[in-house]
């Protein structure tokens, strides 16, 4: 490799690490949820729209219960209990016994939740629009074929590191 191609790739990954700068502190503020929220449903907090990710990402095929709750958002139970109460208690969603043990609690999404997770979609997805307004087809495939890609990697380097020391540290 020549050393033009080494500094441009550098000059590249410096690129793309100061995206990723700008997009954590975006995604910190979870700007795209709070102007979903803002537009399809202010009385409800960030918790709650990652609370019904959850359950949504569950899919059919999976029990979701508040320990998962916890689990996935990392958060104490007992505030994932608090959250699901609350939700509970709006009718967002509901409590039912599971089918695999009766014994045991499982959330299930009800109907206005459903319509609220497709409401929040197309908000995203209007604001996703815009962003990419002057962009070509092309790029825009590129982009999201790309983008995925990348976002896979990570992932598979996170959990590769998160497995080879226990936990993972910034």
């Amino acid at each position: 490799m020549d050393h033009t191609t080494t500094q441009t790739s550098e000059t590249d990954r410096d690129r793309i690490s100061g995206a990723l700068t700008r997009m954590r502190m975006l995604i910190g503020r979870r700007v795209i949820a709070r102007l979903a929220l803002d537009s399809v449903a202010p009385g409800l907090e960030i918790s709650h729209v990652d609370v019904l990710d959850v359950v949504r990402r569950a899919g059919e095929g999976q029990e979701v219960t508040v320990g998962m709750v916890a689990e996935k958002l990392r958060i104490d139970p007992s505030r994932a209990s608090r959250i699901v109460a609350e939700m509970v208690s709006r009718e967002v969603l509901r409590r039912e016994a599971s089918q695999a043990d009766a014994r045991r609690i499982v959330l299930v999404m009800t109907e206005m939740g459903g319509r609220l997770v497709a409401e929040m979609h197309s908000v995203k997805q209007a604001i996703i629009a815009e962003i990419v307004a002057d962009w070509s087809e092309d790029e825009i495939a590129t982009f999201s074929h790309l983008f995925d890609r990348f976002t896979l990697a990570f992932e598979r380097a996170y959990e590769t590191r998160q497995g080879a020391n226990g936990q993972v540290t910034e």
